[in-house]
């Protein structure tokens, strides 16, 4: 958790045609020996479990470790502490979604002209993180952190990189910070939650966005 983060990718050359994006994690990359990646596993579907029953809330590193069998310092020697466990918690339901937008079917996939595709990835980004959210307001103990996981940055990069695709008015970078500001956890979760607002609605406000910004469905 405290090794420095890479380098933002380099924003894609108006020109490109394709994308040469590749699978990010959320909490960055991470090479595990056979054995520690089996313990990491082990560790893991322990926690999967724990999650279920009772809430990301009452998660402790205490709590996994007895459902895995193993010491608590096990635990913290792979994860290092709990917001690190929550991440890597986050990071398997992260790539299910990586896959769906980079290499699987349209529209949301490859495949489908840009504008169906950013039309597409909305509402699916909005129900991931409607699914994950108690999960994602748990891993969140910096709020900048938010901006700089690599995850966020290749939704980001995706993002821009279709936008530009599609000929959107502005500039795609900073249309692609607000519409993901549009369907992030905390704000998806307070406007259905809170204030009842119909997911439904949720999803025309992004189609909306791509209208106001040239990207017609």
């Amino acid at each position: 958790m405290t090794a420095p983060l890479p380098p933002p990718p380099r924003p894609p050359d108006p020109g490109e045609a394709r994308t040469s994006l590749t699978l990010a994690a959320v909490g960055g990359p991470e090479l595990l020996r056979a054995d520690a990646a089996r313990n990491r596993a082990l560790l893991l579907d322990a926690a999967s479990r724990l999650l279920a029953r009772c809430g990301a809330t009452n998660l402790t590193m205490e709590s996994v470790a007895a459902a895995a069998g193993v010491g608590k310092g096990t635990v913290f020697r792979r994860f290092k502490d709990r917001t690190g466990l929550l991440i890597a918690l986050l990071d398997h339901r992260e790539a299910l979604l990586q896959a769906a937008f980079l290499s699987g079917p349209p529209p949301m996939g490859p495949g489908a002209p840009a504008a169906e595709r950013l039309h597409a990835f909305g509402p699916a980004l909005m129900h991931h993180e409607r699914d994950h959210h108690e999960l994602i307001l748990a891993s969140r103990t910096d709020p900048l952190r938010t901006y700089t996981v690599p995850a966020q940055r290749l939704r980001l990069s995706h993002v821009a990189l279709l936008l530009r695709q599609a000929h959107a008015q502005g500039e795609p970078e900073l249309l692609a910070h607000t519409l993901l500001g549009s369907v992030d956890a905390p704000l998806v979760h307070h406007l259905t939650c809170e204030r009842g607002m119909p997911a439904g609605r949720l999803e025309e406000g992004w189609h909306d966005l791509l209208t106001r910004y040239g990207v017609a469905r």
